[in-house]
């Protein structure tokens, strides 16, 4: 599952542009971005991993306030998520300081989403790059272009995971060193960074998201494509294990009220709802009329093929169908309280069933339920963010 925005980076390199012009693959009848306009006296908010799923979300409700944003996005990525929004477009990717300080010139606010959220082996380098990397670049854009807040989106994977029976919240360690895979691992340095980076005139608040699930969903992200999957009724078997997943809206909302009203210097646990594989297939079958499937994979089968299909994914550059990281994410200890995000700063994450129907309605009225690729079944996984 996707925390946080947003998959693997498939285009590096180029130079920042600003741009307003229609992209070849927007959608029949879209328009492309718009471009603002400048009233005086309005804050201006940068936003990266700006076409992710948690990025367009945010994207979409800062318009909604009449907020001027620059979005940056990636050499030749398509701009399909931000169609029709009055929005400045910035290329350059966060591993160029150059970038982001052409990107973050004038800016009030940064929203900094962009990451790599990846399960598969193979991909340490990347993830350092961007998730270490493009955090201590950004500071440091910030910090020469005067920014004075800064939201960052990390992961309740940051956290050192406590035994089962204890509730993650803010007290959970952050202790990279205690983290055992890659993707955690990252955020967690970031996460550091970003902390102690609150002062002198920059204020930095965290958010680390469960979960996320929802509309909007572009690219798709994992937990979109199992509900794609599951309406095709290529979801023939399922892995016993659940997690905490939580609305994107929701969390855009939460960051929005962080920038406004979080600590400097703090971190908060934006979750949403437990439920199991098995739950989530239920509620899907109850809202799409698709029959749920009962086999069940036992665990030591699926322990005995993740690395297999871990290899298969590589060899034949398709997402694995299940790794040895996403089959412990779905054992793990995902009891996430977000108490402190609802005392401060109001968050209040809408039922499960509610995102899910939102979601499901939301890729039929794309037809991407009309796609049907000829492909492999599917196995009933959902992985962390």
């Amino acid at each position: 599952m996707t925390t946080e925005c947003e998959r693997d980076i498939l285009e590096i390199g180029g130079t920042l542009s600003l741009e307003t012009a229609a992209e070849p693959d927007l959608p029949t009848g879209g328009a492309p971005p718009r471009k603002p306009p400048e009233p005086e006296g309005c804050l201006m908010i940068v936003v990266t991993g700006a076409t992710g799923h948690l990025g367009n979300n945010l994207v979409r409700k800062l318009t909604e306030r009449g907020e001027r944003v620059r979005c940056l996005v990636l050499p030749g990525e398509s701009l399909r998520p931000l169609a029709g929004l009055e929005v400045d477009v910035a290329r350059g990717d966060v591993r160029n300081l150059d970038d982001l300080l052409r990107a973050f010139e004038g800016a009030d606010v940064v929203y900094h989403l962009a990451s790599v959220i990846s399960i598969t082996p193979g991909r340490t380098d990347l993830l350092y790059q961007v998730n270490v990397g493009g955090t201590l670049n950004a500071l440091e854009a910030c910090r020469r272009c005067g920014v004075s807040r800064l939201v960052y989106t990390s992961s309740v994977h940051a956290l050192v995971e406590p035994p089962r029976g204890t509730v993650i919240d803010e007290s959970t360690p952050l202790d990279p060193g205690r983290i055992p895979f890659t993707y955690g691992k990252t955020k967690a340095m970031a996460t550091q960074a970003v902390l102690q980076a609150a002062g002198g005139g920059l204020g930095t608040v965290v958010l680390c998201p469960t979960g996320i699930i929802g509309p909007y969903d572009f690219v798709p992200s994992e937990m979109g494509r199992l509900i794609t999957a599951f309406v095709r009724g290529r979801v023939r078997v399922y892995l016993d294990g659940g997690y905490d997943f939580v609305d994107v809206r929701d969390v855009a909302a939460g960051h929005i009220a962080a920038a406004e009203r979080g600590r400097s210097g703090e971190m908060y646990l934006l979750s949403g709802e437990q439920m199991t594989v098995r739950e989530l297939l239920a509620v899907l079958s109850e809202v799409t009329g698709v029959p749920a499937p009962r086999a069940r994979v036992p665990a030591w089968l699926a322990d005995a093929a993740a690395p297999v299909s871990s290899f298969l994914g590589r060899v034949f550059r398709l997402e694995p169908l299940f790794t040895t990281d996403s089959l412990a994410y779905l054992r793990s200890n995902s009891a996430a309280s977000h108490a402190r995000a609802t005392r401060e700063l109001g968050y209040r994450p809408r039922p499960l069933r509610e995102t899910i129907a939102d979601t499901v309605e939301w890729f039929r009225q794309t037809g991407a339920f009309r796609r049907v690729p000829k492909r492999r079944a599917e196995v009933a996984a959902v992985n962390g963010g």
